[in-house]
C-alpha cells in the first residue's frame, strides 16, 4: 500500500476535527475525498502530508510512519494545498527552478521544461507569478506538486478557479497521472468525482460515511429505485402502477412516466405487460441511478457543499 491511514484523529480543543479515520490506497488509484465545509477533509490531507502531527493513530506512506519518518515520506508526496502558497514576485520559472533545489532535483533545467509543458504552463513561464490568473497561478502550484515526480498527490481543490477549457486540461491530465501514481483530490464538482475517480471516500463531522467504487456509491443510499419511462398513447389509460407489486409511487409529467420502487423488487417485466395490456407502447424505459450529488447530500445530512 502507498497509503495506509489507521484510526486516524486530530483534536482542536475540544473538538475532533478527524474521527477515528481508517483507510488504505495502492498505485494506479484516483480517490475523490468529500465532505462538507469543516468536516475533515484538508486536516486529514495535512497529516498524511506531514504538515500537522495526528493526534491518535497512524499514518504510513510507502510503508514508512509519517510520525517517525517525516522527512522520508514527504519525498514520496507532491502538495497542492487549498490556499496555494506562491511567492507572487517570483518569476515561474525561477519559482519551479526554487522547488527543484529544495528537492535537490539535478537536472532541473530539463525537469522544469518538462513540467511547464504537462501542465500547459509555456507561455506563462517567463511571467511574474503575482501578475497571472487564478487559473494560471492553480497551474503553477500544481507543477511544484508534480516537479520531483512523486508516487502520491495530494490535490486540495486543484480545479479551483479553472475556465472551461482549462477543466478540461487538468482533469485529463489528473487522469493520466492516476494511472501512475496513487492521486486524493478533495472537490466540491460533483461531476469531477464522476468523470475522474475510481474511489470515493465522504466524512461528514470528521468521521468517514462512505468508502466505496465510484460504481457502487449509490448503494449507500439503496432503498428506493426510480424508473423513467417514455410512453406513447397514454391519453385515458388508467395508468395505475401502483398496482404492481414493489412500486408504492409514480409521478407523470406528459408522456413520461417516474416509478419509484423497492430495490429488492425488479419490476420491468411487470411495467412491461401492463403496458402491453393497456396498448400504451413504450418508447424507452431506464433504470434511474442516485448521482454522487445524491448520496453526498443523504450522507451529510444536506449540509453546505
Amino acid at each position: 500500500m502507498t497509503i495506509e491511514l489507521n484510526d486516524l484523529t486530530k483534536i482542536f480543543g475540544t473538538q475532533r476535527a478527524v474521527d477515528s479515520i481508517s483507510f488504505s490506497m495502492d498505485k494506479g488509484q484516483i480517490l475523490g475525498f468529500l465532505g462538507p465545509n469543516g468536516a475533515g477533509k484538508s486536516t486529514t490531507m495535512k497529516m498524511i502530508t506531514s504538515y500537522l502531527a495526528p493526534d491518535e493513530g497512524s499514518i504510513k506512506v510507502m510503508g514508512m510512519d509519517t510520525t517517525t519518518h517525516s522527512i522520508e515520506t514527504r519525498r514520496h508526496i507532491g502538495y497542492l494545498p487549498e490556499h496555494n502558497p506562491l511567492y507572487y514576485d517570483m518569476y515561474v520559472k525561477e519559482y519551479l527552478y526554487f522547488v527543484c533545489d529544495i528537492h535537490q532535483i539535478k537536472d532541473k533545467t530539463s525537469r522544469t521544461a518538462k513540467i511547464i509543458e504537462k501542465v500547459g504552463l509555456g507561455k506563462e513561464q517567463h511571467k511574474i507569478i503575482g501578475t497571472l490568473s487564478k487559473g494560471y497561478k492553480q497551474r503553477v502550484g500544481l507543477a511544484q506538486a508534480l516537479i520531483h515526480d512523486p508516487e502520491i498527490l495530494i490535490l486540495d481543490e486543484p480545479t479551483s478557479g479553472l475556465d472551461m477549457n482549462q477543466l478540461q486540461d487538468i482533469r485529463k491530465l489528473i487522469k493520466e497521472l492516476g494511472k501512475e501514481k496513487t492521486v486524493i483530490f478533495s472537490t466540491h464538482i460533483m461531476q469531477e468525482v464522476q468523470v475522474l475517480c475510481d474511489r470515493v471516500i465522504i466524512i461528514n463531522d470528521g468521521k468517514l460515511v462512505a468508502d466505496d467504487p465510484i460504481e457502487l456509491l449509490s448503494s449507500k443510499i439503496q432503498g428506493e429505485g426510480q424508473i423513467t419511462l417514455q410512453l406513447a398513447n397514454i391519453q385515458g389509460k388508467n395508468l395505475n402502477f401502483e398496482d404492481l407489486e414493489g412500486i408504492h409511487r409514480y409521478e407523470i409529467s406528459g408522456n413520461l412516466v417516474t416509478l419509484f420502487h423497492t430495490t429488492t423488487i425488479d419490476p420491468r417485466e411487470s411495467i412491461f405487460r401492463k403496458c402491453v395490456a393497456l396498448d400504451t407502447p413504450i418508447l424507452s424505459m431506464k433504470n434511474v441511478d442516485a448521482s454522487v450529488e445524491d448520496v453526498f447530500q443523504k450522507l451529510t445530512k444536506g449540509k453546505d457543499v
